[in-house]
């Protein structure tokens, strides 16, 4: 199933940089997940832009599905023809999202509280217990001296 998946996303992808319609803007498919009897397929996309430009979007390629489908029966060679559906993949929002949180945290942090090489902060460094040395090693490091 993944190979049809992938393939599915490849040609929905290739044919969205040909639809015409205003409605569909900066759109990125993120996946496909085609039903085992290939009768559906949930097509999940990734919108740049509002809220508003997101409905428009979605309302735009579910009006270009006929297109769609017709593109995937042309190009791959399966079963059946799925029947499309669009959802929205908000991962790569909360990814955004995300990572701007850490970059807040992070420069929260004053300057000695950030990770040194070693992976300790400086605090914690300092912080480490000397370990023991053995009698034989004080006595090596005496005859070293």
């Amino acid at each position: 199933m993944r190979r049809v998946n992938e393939s599915v996303r490849a040609v929905v992808a290739d044919a969205l940089r040909e639809l015409k319609d205003p409605r569909i803007g900066l759109v990125t498919v993120t996946g496909v997940r085609v039903s085992p009897d290939l009768g559906e397929a949930k097509v999940f996309v990734s919108v740049l832009g509002s809220a508003k430009k997101r409905r428009a979007t979605l309302t735009g390629l579910e009006s270009a599905r006929g297109v769609l489908q017709a593109r995937i029966n042309d190009q791959l060679s399966l079963r059946r023809t799925p029947t499309l559906t669009f959802e929205y993949d908000d991962s790569v929002e909360r990814g955004v999202r995300m990572t701007a949180l850490i970059d807040e945290l992070a420069g929260d942090l004053p300057e000695t509280r950030r990770r040194l090489g070693g992976g300790a902060t400086a605090a914690e460094e300092s912080a480490l217990p000397v370990p023991e040395q053995s009698e034989n090693q004080e006595q090596a490091n005496d005859d070293e001296e």
